[in-house]
């Protein structure tokens, strides 16, 4: 018996969720993908490169090492698809054409890069690196560093050596991104210039391998999307906002909206009667107290770890704003609450620093 179709503009997500990627009907033709697909090859034609680098639908973006083909996430294939990648992991890495380019241009880099070898020639290494360096489990960056591009989030050009040039490609490769006047002054720009030539060292000559093999393709993928998205919870749960739940749970009380409202009116109502009522100045939100003594929490922790300044401020920040968002209130004495949050962000820190991680480490699975 022939399966019925799938139609993914009418099925629950119960059903959806219980579909193997393999069986989605999707494929970047006659979508919004194909457009950014055809302007990246029109870019590259600007530029006078001849080499297009084949894009397919994998689980994730990616270009393979030592492989010429560029994966691009299936879930952008289709809009239910991307409701339900937001929905799950809260964004759809790529959604847009904007940055749907972005990512495009930076895996085409590192196509460019195993197509010609360009990654074992001699000058390429001088200029950013040996290839050969070992990607880690994260990368600690300087986020006012000269000496790298800003393409994509997170200052990613500073990861690793092959980084840095796609990194480096992609902001050459970008229309009107007039890269000699914004980076004049910057070490990166002799990264630009040596991208600049040796692009022009290729122009008109056919790629030493041309095609190759499309791992993690999307049709060879039997995994179902909810055990798929129990897999991607677990590998980027530290970057979802739930991740300090459990432990701001045992330091704050959260309160309904009901609650919330409640609390925020007798707040009110006693404001300016502190001196009668000596008990209102117990009465803070969660996010008041960590804003309150972030900077002595983060000058401590700086001072017992060594750890970067900017690092601890980003988690505290994080922390302030999650507690903000669960309606959290100091329930206990802040002097408690202080010391159960910075025994919480210093774990953390030190975690950090062993793994590069703030709690173990990831593998892909």
């Amino acid at each position: 018996m022939t399966p019925k179709p799938i139609d993914l503009d009418h099925i629950s997500e119960e059903q959806l969720l219980a579909t193997r990627i393999q069986d989605l009907p999707i494929s970047i033709e006659g979508t919004w993908l194909k457009e950014c697909v055809d302007q990246l090859y029109t870019e590259l034609d600007g530029k006078g490169l001849v080499f297009h680098p084949e894009c397919y639908l994998a689980d994730e973006w990616l270009t393979p090492e030592g492989e010429v083909a560029v994966g691009v996430p299936f879930y952008l294939a289709h809009p239910v698809l991307i409701k339900l990648e937001r929905r799950m992991m809260l964004e759809a890495e790529g959604e847009g054409k904007l940055w749907c380019m972005q990512l495009l241009r930076h895996e085409a880099g590192h196509a460019f890069s195993y197509a010609y070898n360009l990654h074992k020639k001699r000058e390429w290494q001088k200029v950013f690196g040996s290839s050969k360096e070992e990607y880690g489990s994260t990368y600690k960056f300087k986020p006012y560093s000269k000496s790298y591009v800003r393409h994509l989030d997170g200052f990613y050009a500073q990861y690793h050596p092959d980084e840095d040039f796609v990194e480096t490609f992609a902001v050459w490769l970008t229309p009107d991104s007039d890269w000699q006047k914004k980076y004049q002054g910057w070490k990166a720009l002799e990264k630009l210039q040596f991208v600049d030539g040796l692009m022009t060292s290729i122009k008109g000559v056919k790629p030493l391998k041309a095609r190759g093999k499309k791992l993690w393709h999307h049709k060879n993928l039997s995994i179902t999307l909810d055990k798929y998205y129990a897999r991607k919870y677990r590998h980027e749960g530290e970057e979802l906002p739930d991740f300090h739940d459990v432990q701001l749970e045992k330091i704050f009380t959260s309160l309904t909206e009901e609650e919330w409202w409640a609390f925020q009116k007798d707040r009110r109502k006693y404001a300016k009667r502190q001196l009668h009522f000596p008990w209102m100045q117990e009465m803070v939100t969660a996010e008041e107290l960590i804003r309150a003594h972030s900077k002595n929490i983060l000058n401590s922790i700086d001072r017992c770890t060594g750890e970067r300044k900017y690092i601890i401020n980003d988690l505290l920040k994080n922390i302030a704003l999650r507690a903000k968002q669960l309606r959290m209130i100091v329930a206990q004495p802040q002097a408690v609450a202080l010391m159960q949050l910075s025994v919480y962000v210093t774990s953390l820190t030190m975690n950090y620093i062993h793994t590069g991680w703030f709690r173990g480490t990831r593998k892909r699975t």
